[in-house]
């Protein structure tokens, strides 16, 4: 049973009688408009259908928006399921083991290369299940092709485990060995470099994704992913729906909040001249810039805050809970795909070290990193989740989390 006492404030101001909230007769059943289910049921029923949806691990931002049709098409795909879609066995099985992929990658890195600076995603592996999330709908809904733009946090674990670049290439950049290339070298570090490939989905379909090169000069890589994907829509004949080349951005919070790219990408987003039918954009909300702390870095209450200038949706999310950051990538996308606008997800995680792997974060957030190293990682969470609901046993999972070894070592 949800406490509304909290509540009880704002529907006094809005000249309903608390005592509606714990009664059934039917004077106090009041008209539920677009919420879907029984046209009529008590405030408590309603506020009980709300907080379910919006008040749990996912909160949506979309009442800034003006268009109505807008509006009632998240109603629609929300409150019906109360942001909850059923998932087969098989699917939690996948994200699971997305799951261990990328806390796999890290720490078999972390262990082998310790000091060198590689910018991990700890803290944040729910961006893999998210990222083969996103490939599977944009295949889904028509795409053909993906163009990425994200910074250096997190970037080798997405080249490992979304592009496929092989592990061994991946080690072979951090022994800094001298390769041999007859077209020259770009003498950049591993952490800025791009990649492209085909990435074949569940359904058997093929989408090709790139991920574009950047400097550590955040947010520079905006303009450029939208510009390529123009250039890509062009090309393929795409230029009336724009829906087969797809862009994604992965922002820090920071970042999203302070750099005035960001919102110099969403001004030109709507013009004729430079759309590009929408762009996803993933922040990846580790809480934290460099040392700055939200409180000291920006004015708003959230760093997406700046996306509503366009009046783009954003649905934040427990980065804690991979099922719900799977649900919410995929409602993005389908909407960039049914409204062609710019749409954001709030990924709200932590980030297990500091700034880079050299840092020693306690001395500048000791209380913050005293609850970060006793949290269990994303992974331990959720396999225990799976395992008390009987979804996968420890035998199951351990298989998941020895092959992968295996495979490191081979490419070690």
């Amino acid at each position: 049973m949800v406490d509304f006492a909290g509540w009880l404030l704002p529907v006094q101001f809005a000249g309903v009688l608390a005592e509606h909230i714990h009664t059934r007769e039917a004077v106090s059943l009041f008209d539920t408009g677009h919420m879907g289910g029984p046209k009529q049921a008590t405030l408590r029923e309603i506020l009980e259908v709300l907080s379910d949806t919006y008040c749990r691990t996912i909160g949506v931002e979309y009442l800034h928006i003006q268009d109505t049709p807008v509006r009632r098409w998240f109603q629609k795909e929300m409150e019906p399921n109360r942001n909850r879609p059923e998932n087969s066995r098989e699917k939690k099985h996948r994200i699971l083991g997305q799951l261990i992929d990328a806390e796999l990658f890290e720490s078999f890195t972390h262990g082998r290369y310790q000091g060198q600076k590689r910018f991990s995603l700890e803290g944040a592996e729910s961006l893999i299940p998210a990222l083969h999330q996103f490939v599977e709908t944009a295949a889904e809904t028509g795409a053909e092709e993906v163009v990425m733009g994200m910074a250096h946090r997190g970037r080798l674990n997405v080249l490992a485990n979304i592009l496929n670049k092989p592990y061994a290439t991946i080690f072979n950049e951090f022994e800094d060995n001298i390769r041999p290339d007859p077209y020259g070298g770009d003498g950049d570090v591993k952490y800025h470099r791009g990649f492209s490939s085909d990435y074949k989905t569940g359904s058997g379909a093929e989408i090709h994704i790139s991920l574009t090169a950047n400097p550590s000069h955040l947010e520079a890589v905006d303009p450029v992913v939208e510009g390529r994907t123009r250039a890509k829509q062009r090309r393929r004949g795409d230029t009336s729906e724009r829906k087969k080349v797809l862009p994604v951005l992965i922002h820090g919070d920071a970042a999203f909040a302070g750099q005035g790219l960001v919102a110099e990408t969403f001004n030109l987003s709507q013009l004729k001249g430079y759309s590009t039918g929408g762009t996803v954009h993933i922040v990846v909300n580790n809480q934290i810039g460099f040392t700055t702390l939200p409180g000291e870095a920006r004015s708003t209450r959230y760093p997406t805050d700046v996306a509503k200038m366009v009046e783009a949706p954003i649905l934040h999310v427990n980065g804690d809970d991979p099922q719900a950051v799977v649900h919410v990538i995929d409602l993005a996308l389908r909407f960039r795909q049914e409204f062609n606008q710019d749409v954001v997800v709030d990924m709200v995680c932590y980030r297990k070290h500091g700034h880079n792997e050299g840092d020693e974060p306690a001395f500048t957030q000791p209380l913050m990193y005293q609850k970060i190293r006793n949290r269990p990682s994303t992974r331990a969470i959720y396999q225990l989740q799976l395992e008390s609901t009987h979804d996968i046993t420890l035998e199951e999972s351990e298989a998941l989390t020895n092959s992968l070894q295996e495979r490191l070592l081979e490419a070690f």
